[in-house]
């Protein structure tokens, strides 16, 4: 399939977990409605971002949202990335993406390798590590939209973990993302951009929606890049569906122009994936 509907849901997510499931639903029926092929959910879909709520609405998969999850892309038809959620394993806590087919299988069980630590400017102090634990396993998966990347937001901000996922065929990455409102403001457009234009891939990135009364403020700002960097479409900062329309062959003509891969000086340098 060369043409491809994106939809990213950008949820207004509150403490009620059960209802932000039902609201994430309806705005998945909304995308394939609109002929989505794809639908992105936000990182922390279902829970506000904080330590408090993170460690209380966690559970191990397969759970209840792993099954809503999978029953909500078999009854849409839909390739769904469910966004992030916490995931319970043993004693730990992952920050976790589960990607399902059109069918309802999982296909991709990833869980957040980069944890935001983070001193921001202000005195804001973030520490996810308090809460969760980091995984170790690449994020890629092939459906019949074509091959998926993976990553959680914080994921963002490490160029070598995108490009070992372009390198091993990636067309399309999907990321819940939930930048916050400090670097969003200043970081999340350069940075979005910059991704997609060092992959020459398509970078399609779901936030939450922006809610000044969380204990952790996202960005918003959901959006869709091409290979050139170019912004397809664009969430404002409230709950929105924003629905984009690529083509896939778009990578391959920007690779014409700019063959970056093909530059890159393996007999110099290298990217090495060590966890296989």
């Amino acid at each position: 399939m060369d043409r491809i509907k994106i939809a990213l849901c950008q949820l207004h997510v509150t403490p009620d977990k059960e209802a932000n499931l039902e609201r994430a639903a309806k705005m998945v029926r909304e995308a394939a409605a609109k002929g989505a092929h794809l639908a992105v959910l936000p990182e922390m879909f279902n829970t506000p971002i904080s330590r408090r709520y993170m460690a209380s609405n966690a559970e191990p998969v397969p759970g209840p949202v792993a099954a809503a999850l999978s029953q909500l892309a078999k009854e849409c038809g839909i390739v769904l990335v469910g966004g992030s959620f916490p995931e319970a394993d043993g004693s730990k806590v992952y920050n976790t993406s589960l990607t399902f087919d059109k069918t309802g299988q999982q296909i991709c069980h990833y869980r957040k390798m980069h944890l935001f630590d983070v001193n921001l400017p202000g005195g804001v102090v973030l520490r996810e590590s308090d809460t969760v634990s980091a995984g170790s396993r690449l994020g890629l998966v092939d459906t019949e939209l074509g091959r998926l990347g993976i990553g959680i937001c914080y994921d963002l901000r490490f160029p070598e973990l995108w490009l070992t996922m372009a390198l091993r065929g990636a067309q399309i990455m999907a990321v819940p993302a939930a930048f916050n409102v400090i670097t969003g403001t200043d970081h999340w457009h350069t940075v979005l951009k910059s991704r997609a234009m060092d992959c020459q891939t398509f970078f399609a990135v779901a936030s939450p929606a922006r809610d000044e009364q969380a204990p952790f403020i996202p960005y918003g700002h959901s959006l869709v890049a091409d290979p050139w960097g170019n912004i397809l479409a664009e969430a404002g900062e409230g709950e929105e569906l924003v629905v984009a329309e690529i083509e896939l062959k778009r990578i391959e003509e920007v690779r014409a122009r700019l063959p970056l891969l093909q530059h890159r000086r393996n007999e110099l340098y290298r990217l090495e994936w060590l966890a296989d």
